[in-house]
């Protein structure tokens, strides 16, 4: 009989021993990073401008207003009258407001001037018969002439003549020795209360305000009575009336026309 050793059985199915491994980290020193908060894909850009399509007009730069003349107030009115002396009875009566408009020679612009009854002195000469009576009015600037003439019992103003100091030694003349002006009967006065302008010349032009004149046949250093003037506005007026007259007129010559064809042809039906 024999005996065996024992065998001993490992379980060793089919192990291999090895040597243990060691695993290596290989670490990679990255610089540490700075936590963002709150920086989900943020991109920081500069702010921008909202635009509204909003043109923007450029400011003009300031214009400087153009000085304007102020207008010539109306002028004040004054009495006048001429006295062949002083202790005399006047031969000539005014009462009137003067302004003169005209264009000085070389200046494109036309002035406007005044005559002031408060620093104006009023002479003349006394007409009767044939002869001329003229009134002129002088100041310190301005000489202004009228010379009214006495035809076939009517006077009327014939001439005028303006003489303006319009400075640095610089005048304006003009006059018109051909006027028929104010005409009215010898021993009346002639009267305009509203604003008339009269063109003397192409360079002078005269506007009057509450003219009343009587250069003949004064009486007691007072106004003889008034033939007023006929004014334009006042012929505006009575062409309506005369227009209407006219119709009227008219239609009654019509009406008649109509009541005697009536009556003639009813006297025509009876002979039949």
């Amino acid at each position: 009989m024999t005996t065996d050793a024992p065998t001993t059985h490992q379980n060793t199915t089919n192990s291999t021993t090895e040597a243990p491994t060691t695993k290596h980290h290989t670490p990679t020193t990255e610089p540490p990073t700075t936590q963002h908060h709150n920086t989900t894909n943020s991109t920081t850009e500069a702010p921008t401008t909202a635009h509204t399509n909003a043109t923007t007009t450029p400011t003009p730069p300031p214009t400087t207003p153009t000085p304007t003349t102020p207008p010539v107030p109306k002028p004040t009115v004054g009495n006048y009258n001429v006295r062949p002396d002083v202790n005399s009875s006047a031969c000539v009566l005014a009462k009137m407001g003067l302004q003169f408009n005209f264009q000085p020679r070389g200046n494109v612009s036309r002035q406007t001037i005044n005559v002031d009854p408060n620093v104006t002195v009023a002479s003349g000469s006394c007409g009767s018969g044939g002869s001329n009576s003229s009134l002129m009015l002088k100041s310190d600037k301005m000489t202004v002439q009228f010379v009214f003439t006495n035809v076939s019992e009517k006077f009327r103003l014939h001439a005028l003549e303006l003489w303006v100091d319009i400075g640095q030694g610089s005048f304006f003349k003009e006059s018109n020795t051909n006027l028929s002006l104010w005409e009215v009967s010898i021993g009346s006065s002639y009267m305009c209360r509203k604003e008339q302008t009269y063109n003397i010349s192409d360079k002078l032009t005269i506007n009057t305000f509450e003219l009343q004149v009587q250069p003949f046949d004064v009486q007691k250093n007072a106004f003889s009575t008034a033939e007023e003037c006929f004014l334009d506005s006042d012929l505006s007026f009575l062409v309506p009336i005369a227009v209407g007259v006219a119709l009227s007129f008219l239609i009654i010559l019509v009406l008649i026309s109509y009541l005697i064809g009536r009556r003639k042809s009813r006297t025509g039906y009876q002979s039949v």
